[in-house]
């Protein structure tokens, strides 16, 4: 008996330090994104087109396409795993990510998502919207919603980074959406601080992205029992990118420039 006691204490201490083992395995890691140099100037979103949307707002509606502190702490940065996790595959989760309309603005304004997982798009809003999402890889798709018309559900079949989402309607509204094939990813807050939780033990490239300012890249590594040091990416004005005019006005399709063109 006492025999049979030892033995069922032993195999339960295996199964928790087993267990442990596999917690201690997986890492949060922690880092911040800020920008380095003169800020640039913003304007204000003007929605003067749209007397519901102007009326949402009681003043000036900052664009969401860089935001940032004056210590240069940079918001809505995608930080992502782009290696380290080959031959791993992972389920489309079975939750959508959603991605709402409100006061003439989409939200969140970055985002990620899984290949198959749905993307659930509302309109909170008393206007007609626009929903355009202007993808190179996977299916581009243009749907009006009317308000308080049912939600649209899409789907991103392939990996695809900087999906911009815009609005025809209102051509102020964008959204960025990051279609990866993991779900180690995370996007900075207000204070450009990020997590990505649950990371194995493994050597691993971290990619940052942001819309205007471009990418940078770290590696780092995950010991099983021991902390990730801070991972900290900094963007300045040299690595800013220049928004395509042609994604900035969706709802000019190439027949229509061409056309233009023969005027």
């Amino acid at each position: 008996m006492r025999q049979i006691f030892s033995t069922r204490v032993l195999a339960l201490s295996g199964l928790a330090v087993l267990t442990a083992t596999g917690l201690f395995a997986q890492a949060s890691v922690k880092g911040k994104a800020d920008f380095k140099g003169t800020a640039p100037k913003v304007r204000p979103l003007s929605m003067e087109a749209d007397p519901f949307c102007a009326g949402k707002h009681a003043g000036p509606v900052p664009s969401e396409t860089i935001v940032m502190k004056s210590d240069g702490s940079l918001k809505n940065v995608f930080v992502y795993v782009t290696k380290g996790l080959e031959g791993k595959t992972f389920p489309a989760p079975s939750t959508p990510v959603v991605l709402d309309q409100t006061g003439c603005l989409y939200s969140p304004h970055v985002f990620g998502i899984l290949p198959d997982q749905q993307l659930k798009v509302v309109n909170n809003d008393a206007t007609t919207h626009n929903v355009h999402a202007v993808a190179e890889v996977n299916q581009e798709f243009n749907v009006g919603q009317r308000p308080g018309g049912p939600a649209i559900y899409k789907t991103f079949p392939k990996p695809e980074v900087t999906i911009p989402i815009l609005c025809n309607q209102h051509p102020w509204m964008r959204a960025v959406a990051h279609v990866i094939a993991n779900p180690y990813y995370a996007v900075t807050d207000e204070n450009g601080a990020f997590e990505i939780k649950g990371l194995p033990a493994g050597t691993y490239t971290l990619t940052a992205i942001h819309e205007k300012f471009g990418t940078a890249t770290q590696t780092i590594t995950v010991a099983a029992g021991k902390p990730v040091p801070p991972v900290n990416f900094t963007f300045n004005s040299g690595t800013a990118m220049n928004i395509s005019p042609l994604k900035m006005l969706p709802a000019l399709s190439m027949d229509m420039i061409m056309d233009m063109a023969r005027r």
